[in-house]
C-alpha cells in the first residue's frame, strides 16, 4: 500500500523536460520552423503566455488526433502524437523555449 501511495502526488522534476528519442524529431521540427521564419520573439511570448495551459493543449491535440490523421497521413501523424505526448509534461514549454533560442542562434551564425 505504501508503494502505491508514495507516488500518488508526484510531479515532474523542476526544469526543462527532455524529450524521448521518438519525440525529439517532432519537437526539433517545430522549433526549427519558428527559428527559420525569425518568429523567435513572438514564439517565446506565446509559449510563456500558454505555459499554464500546456497540458490542456496536449489534451486538445489528442482530441483532434483523428482529424489530424486524416489530414497528415501516417508518418506525420506519428510526429503529431509524439509532440502531443511531450506537451503533457510539466517542463515542456521551458525546453521548447531553450531549443528555439538555440536554433535562432544557429540561423544567425549562418546568415552572418
Amino acid at each position: 500500500m505504501k508503494d502505491q501511495l508514495r507516488h500518488a502526488f508526484a510531479v515532474d522534476p523542476p526544469g526543462p523536460a527532455q524529450p524521448t528519442p521518438q519525440q525529439q524529431p517532432a519537437v526539433d521540427w517545430l522549433c526549427r520552423q519558428v527559428a527559420k521564419r525569425h518568429l523567435t520573439t513572438p514564439g517565446l511570448i506565446a509559449l510563456e503566455m500558454s505555459r499554464p495551459l500546456n497540458f490542456v493543449f496536449a489534451q486538445g491535440m489528442h482530441f483532434f488526433s483523428p482529424g489530424a490523421w486524416a489530414i497528415f497521413g501516417q508518418q506525420n501523424y506519428d510526429h503529431y502524437q509524439h509532440f502531443a505526448s511531450f506537451l503533457e509534461r510539466r517542463g515542456a514549454m521551458e525546453y521548447l523555449e531553450r531549443r528555439i533560442e538555440q536554433f535562432e542562434q544557429e540561423y544567425e551564425k549562418k546568415t552572418q
